[in-house]
């Protein structure tokens, strides 16, 4: 099976929503947009490299395949592991408006996404890889079909902008897998999905604190 690995860039407060250009997102009037670039070393660019080329095909929504498909196609160099993974292996699409895709092997989901996104899943192959594509991860979150977090956290607040989580989020335990660090102060963490969460009680002049994993809640 298909393991699904979200990897995204998040501000200190949660923020997701456009790190690479002002008018990346404007939703919501958002006056942040390119708020990444600053942070940008050659360390951040090789992990970005080294992980993009792990996927075995992309699942993107609707605004940020816009945004790929306007950009990557125009890098041809070889030596670009990046734009060559995108540009030819398998992505598939979420959205409601678009009919047609011009990118090289792009393919649009069709019906219940979450359904879709089932099917990749149970398929042999290697990672299904989500970038950005805010909204659409709120339905993966929903609906419990992410495995892995890569992210991105970078040394700034905004107070307003998407979330990478939102409501409707299932309460899931992650574990800590890896942790790196730009030279810039951008650190990423790896979370790979456990489960069901577990509860404990802190008591005022107890040394221990216990946790009882048969008191997870749904």
């Amino acid at each position: 099976m298909r393991r699904l690995v979200v990897g995204t860039f998040v501000t200190l407060d949660g923020v997701m929503q456009a790190p690479g250009g002002p008018d990346e997102d404007r939703d919501g009037g958002f006056p942040h947009g390119g708020w990444l670039v600053p942070y940008f070393d050659e360390t951040f660019g090789q992990i970005m490299t080294e992980w993009t080329k792990r996927a075995d095909v992309f699942l993107l929504g609707r605004k940020t395949y816009e945004i790929f498909a306007d950009s990557w196609p125009k890098s041809t160099d070889p030596a670009d592991e990046i734009a060559t993974a995108l540009n030819t292996r398998p992505k598939f699409v979420a959205s409601r408006t678009l009919d047609k895709l011009a990118w090289n092997n792009s393919h649009l989901l069709k019906g219940d996404v979450a359904e879709e996104v089932m099917r990749l899943k149970a398929q042999e192959g290697g990672e299904i890889q989500v970038h950005g594509s805010a909204h659409l991860l709120q339905t993966l979150l929903k609906h419990d079909l992410v495995d892995t977090l890569r992210i991105w956290f970078f040394p700034v607040v905004l107070g307003t902008g998407k979330q990478l989580f939102g409501e409707g989020t299932i309460p899931r335990s992650f574990r800590l897998t890896e942790t790196q660090q730009s030279t810039t102060g951008a650190v990423l963490h790896i979370y790979e999905r456990v489960g069901d969460l577990s509860y404990g009680e802190v008591e005022v002049g107890q040394e221990t604190v216990i946790f009882d994993s048969d008191s997870a809640r749904h």
